[in-house]
């Protein structure tokens, strides 16, 4: 069993983003002396960047040794129409991609769902080349849709999709899920769940700590010893609900302590709004670093005094988290707030963070005001239980466990 195709619309290396989770799996494997090909859409996602600019099917190209078959899908911008056109182009051109080339037969095919036609045509792949089918679910399509209001449970796309989830759930010799109540879930809908194995996302230790010395970033806030930096790193959109924080911040300002700066970093369809809030409202300890390149970010959170993490209040996260934000927090080895309530709750279970109740501004502000008073000893407890939790989640660590799945 050494042949794995990986099908993931969104797969990139880290020269073309910043979504690296099957990349790193693919150069490990690699190492480990598997031959891996992975199958990607050429429109990288949250980019301006299409591999492909005319009419070609397909482009084969090689990063870091391992081979990439980029499908030729269109242009999106959002959430637009087009961005459901090129899913669909995805995965029906993989088949004309594979007959095209010819390659050697896989033993694993490894389809990963950032939405779940993927899974379609690894299923069906699979079927031709009697392969091992391995269905990956990052995302609960559509569960999470139906949770964020986005559809209705009973609309005609939930159904569609409801039984498309069943059908792979049912077919896959392995179902792998990122967050780790991915076997209650199953069970929830009323399947086996004994096929599940739960692989999280996370980090590359090694390469964070190169980053961290390498490339510095220089910032007159990040830089300055004497202000509480609380970071949040990431997109900016309805997910991640920033609202919450940066009411928190109003909250803090507002009881008159003013050596605490929120500084955030990224970017996204909501930061307009935020931005007008703290305009309107006058909150000035909050301040919008905008978007950087992914190997700055060991280097700004290293300086943080404290990284936060905010969601919707939604009862999806009864199932646990993945953000991949986390595990960079775990790695630079500071403590972690978070308003996103759920199970197999990682900050409890390290006792490297704490969890505040969701959709509070209110107990958000109480939880930064902790770690602001915290003493030195209980402070450091909290910087040390993150570093271990990091090694937990090293990518290493994760091949692994993707290595025991697979067979």
């Amino acid at each position: 069993m050494r042949t794995i195709w990986i099908l993931n619309h969104y797969a990139m290396p880290p020269q073309l983003g910043p979504t690296v989770r099957h990349h790193k799996f693919s150069t490990l494997l690699v190492e480990r002396g598997y031959n891996v090909r992975v199958f990607a859409s050429s429109k990288i996602h949250n980019t301006s960047i299409n591999v492909i600019d005319d009419s070609r099917l397909l482009l084969e190209k090689e990063y870091d040794r391992v081979p990439y078959v980029f499908v030729r899908t269109r242009d999106y911008f959002g959430n637009d129409k087009d961005r459901v056109k090129g899913m669909i182009e995805y995965a029906f051109r993989l088949f004309r991609v594979v007959r095209k080339l010819n390659f050697e037969k896989p033993d694993v095919i490894f389809a990963s769902s950032a939405h779940p036609l993927t899974w379609l045509s690894g299923y069906v792949l699979a079927k031709q080349n009697n392969a091992k089918f391995v269905a990956e679910t990052r995302d609960l399509w559509p569960e999470t849709l139906v949770a964020m209001g986005r559809i209705g449970r009973d609309s005609i796309p939930a159904k569609l999709l409801y039984s498309l989830e069943r059908f792979i759930y049912k077919r896959a010799d392995t179902l792998v899920f990122t967050f780790p109540g991915g076997g209650d879930y199953v069970a929830d809908i009323g399947l086996d769940a004994s096929t599940v194995k739960y692989i999280n996302n996370g980090v590359d230790l090694e390469e964070f700590s190169w980053n961290k010395e390498k490339y510095v970033f220089s910032d007159v806030d990040l830089d300055n010893r004497n202000i509480f930096k609380v970071i949040y790193t990431g997109a900016m959109g309805q997910a991640n609900a920033l609202i919450n924080l940066v009411k928190a911040a109003e909250i803090i300002q507002d009881r008159g302590i003013e050596d605490i700066k929120f500084l955030l970093f990224g970017d996204g369809y909501h930061r307009a709004e935020l931005e007008k809030h703290v305009e309107d409202k006058r909150v000035t300890n909050v301040v919008f670093k905008g978007k950087v390149e992914k190997k700055y970010i060991p280097s700004i959170l290293s300086k943080s005094s404290l990284n936060v993490f905010t969601g919707q209040h939604i009862y999806l996260y009864k199932y646990g988290l993945s953000p991949n934000k986390m595990f960079e927090y775990f790695a630079s080895g500071k403590p972690i707030v978070s308003n996103v309530e759920c199970e197999y709750d990682l900050l409890e279970s390290y006792q490297c963070g704490i969890t505040v109740k969701g959709g509070s501004a209110e107990a958000l502000a109480d939880g930064i005001l902790a770690f602001y008073c915290m003493s030195k000893s209980d402070y450091d407890i909290y910087c040390h239980n993150a570093l271990n939790a990091a090694k937990d989640f090293d990518f290493q660590v994760l091949t692994d466990k993707l290595e025991e799945a697979i067979q």
